[in-house]
């Protein structure tokens, strides 16, 4: 059995509250800044600054110079139109953060609203992504948890679709958180491991640090308090390291929680004092509420009743001003333990129907089954593009294995061509050349009959000749007797 802890912070990662100041490059960058020419390297610095700058006090102005330069161009309808519409969009989504800051929901989620409108109009993904995440944030705030996950499912989806994982691990982290909220634990430790392995991966410190303190108040639930200071402990190392106040405020807080499950009160009230004095200091109403309640229950628990009821009131009193059910919810139930230790019940029971109805509001069946419901849908799509994916990867490997069978029939239709065509030729040849012989042989046939019919004509005539001649001894013997006569 999983025992909660009142007042465990978790941390809820918004895009607008990633980037820590770093005073070198902002140094640098408003030096570029005076020496652009061009308009879009100014939108490009700007919003440069508005990333790196976590001073609540200079961001207005980084925007408003950046909404200025963007308006210009889109009335002009100044090319590339899309650039300057991107960074538009992010002038309506760093305005709604800073409303947010200031606890202004409705500015804040009209600010969204339209920011996402744009980014949605020009294909702008990463910036869906932020948007989105950020509207769910504020649902959360509100207690909404349906539209919460709704919009961090949204973000992720969009997240992974472009491998984007500072998106991907702001989306595990606050899915996680609505386990947390919906009493699975487990569940939610799960994804905050996953954020943290991200979060190292892009070497993204502050999400880091956040992640870290998420694991160690899932500890601390469960009972392992060694395991939960250690994380709480990596994560004030890191905030101190970046300069994260706010997150100092928080680790502080979680430490002191820690030591109260431990059974230590004087060191759980001196690390909530700690956290509760940098809180006011940075004006963080959200965070003030959380260390009075726990310092309320701390100085009850020592029975020192009246000044945990002043820490008490001070609380409820901020938490309705923020209109958060789930900081009234906790403000009631400190309220009605000491509205029992001092007997006065009918405040007691005042405080726990406020309680009740604010936790019905948060966490009730209807709601924890629409998360549930929207996790498995959302596994089952995941699940499904998977194995499209593989699908499609081995009808690619299936189609270029049919793409080089193809090529080297090809290659063999062609080869057997060319060699039935040489084979053609040398037979035509060979069979020109066997046509000539014969007529090369027949003409010498004729030949040597001709020769051998004039030979016989020679042999004949000759022959002929020969016995018409009258012999050399007749001649003789005739001139001879011409003599004697």
């Amino acid at each position: 059995m999983i025992k909660r802890v009142v007042n465990s912070i978790i941390v809820v990662l918004f895009f607008h509250a990633i980037v820590i100041a770093q005073t070198p490059r902002l140094d640098s960058l408003k030096l570029a800044l005076k020496n652009a020419k061009q308009d879009t390297s100014r939108c490009t610095i700007l919003n440069a600054l508005l990333e790196a700058e976590d001073n609540d006090a200079i961001l207005p102005d980084y925007i408003e110079q950046l909404k200025q330069l963007t308006e210009k161009n889109i009335s002009a309808n100044s090319e590339p139109k899309k650039f300057y519409l991107k960074y538009f969009a992010v002038t309506l989504f760093r305005t709604g953060s800073l409303a947010l800051e200031k606890n202004n929901i409705p500015v804040a989620l009209n600010y969204y609203r339209r920011s996402l409108k744009i980014q949605e109009e020009i294909g702008d993904k990463k910036g869906m992504a932020a948007s989105l995440n950020d509207i769910g944030g504020v649902y959360g705030l509100q207690g909404d948890i349906p539209k919460t996950l709704d919009y961090y499912h949204r973000s992720l989806k969009i997240s992974e679709e472009i491998r984007f994982k500072e998106g991907i691990s702001s989306g595990l982290n606050n899915i996680g958180i609505i386990y947390y909220g919906q009493g699975d634990s487990q569940k939610a430790l799960d994804y905050f491991y996953k954020c943290l392995k991200i979060q190292k991966e892009v070497g993204n410190k502050k999400g880091m640090a956040g992640s870290l303190n998420n694991i160690g108040t899932i500890y601390k639930d469960q009972g392992e308090i060694s395991k939960s200071l250690d994380c709480y402990q990596q994560s004030y190392t890191i905030r101190e390291e970046i300069g994260d106040k706010i997150g100092l405020a928080e680790s502080l807080h979680n430490i002191g929680g820690a030591y109260d499950v431990q059974g230590d009160k004087s060191k759980a009230l001196e690390y909530r004092f700690k956290s509760l004095k940098i809180r006011e200091e940075l004006g963080d109403k959200r965070g003030m509420v959380y260390s009075l309640n726990s310092i309320a229950n701390l100085t009850l628990k020592k029975g020192q009743t009246k000044e945990a009821l002043v820490f008490a009131n001070r609380a409820m009193e901020i938490a309705k001003e923020l209109g958060f059910p789930e900081q009234i919810k906790k403000s009631a139930k400190t309220l009605k333990l000491i509205f029992q230790k001092q007997n006065k019940y009918k405040e007691a029971f005042e405080m726990y129907a406020l309680e009740i109805k604010m936790g019905d509001s948060i966490n009730n069946r209807e709601t924890q089954k629409a998360a549930v419901k929207k996790q498995m849908q959302y596994e089952y799509e995941k699940k499904e593009l998977e194995t499209k994916a593989e699908q499609d990867k081995k009808d690619a490997i299936a189609k270029e294995e049919l793409k080089q069978k193809e090529t080297e029939r090809n290659y063999f239709i062609v080869g057997f061509g060319l060699v039935l065509v040489l084979a053609l030729f040398i037979l035509r040849g060979y069979k020109q050349k066997q046509k000539a012989n014969a007529i090369i042989l027949q003409q010498k046939h004729l030949v040597d009959e001709k020769q051998k019919e004039i030979l016989d004509s020679i042999h004949y005539a000759k022959r002929i000749q020969t016995a018409l001649m009258p012999t050399e001894k007749y001649i003789d013997k005739g001139l001879s007797n011409l003599k004697k006569g």
